[in-house]
């Protein structure tokens, strides 16, 4: 969707859907945007970054937010552009982050007026934000599957384990890459630029992305943790399984040694007896249960 909104003094706020540059070349024209900024914009796989255009001084950002509208069972992030120009701040925004849009327009309406760089900070500050909710929910859910887990190991809730994994890949790639962004802000010429309060909530959002890399990589961690665990139990649970299927494979080659000398064609002993099977039986029986106790023995000294 298309938004303009008045920032402090001549500075303004415009936002531009990504779908309407595509069917409209004229709109970048308009607002002096190049293509290679359009193509970082529309790009889906690109990853945040800072360009500064010493031409014209207009200063890109590419900043990672998370996709709340995601049909996958896990979480990923998509990447929004913010487009600095002397007096006016330019985001291209499409349907799956257009709740920051919401977000920076709620901003405006709740607040005096600010600077350009003051507004983009604030805004990318919220973009930190907005990632909390979700992490509280994936802690929580990691919970409930490793209480689950630990009751019963199912594939299903391991594969619950795995998409929460998966996403925390995606959030700890993004925390990161974003933390990054602003640390190379910090050390670039632009900074030195910024006034008394652009400064402040410059640290504000470095604060948050920083405490949003420690959140994502904790948990990201403990998955780590209970994932192998996991693996190490049912690797465990295999050789166990295997072992008792041993055993039991050796106990019935018992039986089949024994009566394989009786359905041979020679002279043996009982071959006439008509008690002989009772005998047959009665060797086996005891020979399983030696064999029992040697090969538990052995399982057990192991």
């Amino acid at each position: 969707m298309f938004l303009e909104r008045k920032l402090k003094d001549q500075s303004v706020w415009i936002n531009i859907d990504a779908d309407d540059i595509e069917k409209n070349e004229q709109i970048y024209q308009d607002y002096n945007i190049d293509l290679e900024t359009i193509e970082y914009a529309l790009d889906k796989n690109e990853r945040a970054h800072m360009d500064y255009n010493r031409e014209n001084g207009t200063v890109l950002f590419i900043y990672n937010v998370l996709n709340l509208a995601t049909e996958k069972d896990y979480y990923e992030t998509l990447p929004m552009t913010f487009i600095v120009q002397s007096n006016r701040l330019i985001t291209i925004s499409n349907e799956d982050n257009a709740y920051v849009v919401d977000m920076m327009k709620a901003y405006t309406e709740h607040h005096e007026p600010v600077s350009v760089y003051k507004f983009l900070f604030a805004s990318l500050e919220l973009i930190s934000n907005s990632y909390y909710p979700v992490i509280e929910q994936l802690d929580k859910r990691k919970d409930e599957i490793n209480r689950i887990l630990r009751q019963k190991t199912t594939k299903k809730h391991l594969f619950s384990l795995s998409d929460l994994e998966t996403s925390m890949v995606y959030l700890v790639a993004a925390a990161k890459q974003n933390n990054m962004l602003l640390e190379h802000i910090k050390s670039h010429a632009v900074y030195r630029g910024f006034d008394e309060l652009e400064t402040e909530q410059f640290e504000d959002a470095m604060i948050e992305a920083r405490q949003l890399v420690s959140m994502t990589d904790l948990i990201a961690q403990v998955l780590s943790q209970l994932s192998g665990s996991y693996n190490n139990i049912l690797n465990n649970n295999l050789n166990d399984n295997l072992t008792v299927l041993t055993i039991i494979s050796v106990l019935l080659a018992v039986l089949a040694v024994i009566t394989g000398f009786f359905g041979m064609n020679v002279p043996l002993p009982w071959a006439t007896d008509k008690n002989a099977w009772l005998y047959i039986v009665t060797i086996s029986i005891i020979l399983w249960a030696l064999l029992t106790k040697l090969l538990k023995w052995v399982v057990n000294k192991e």
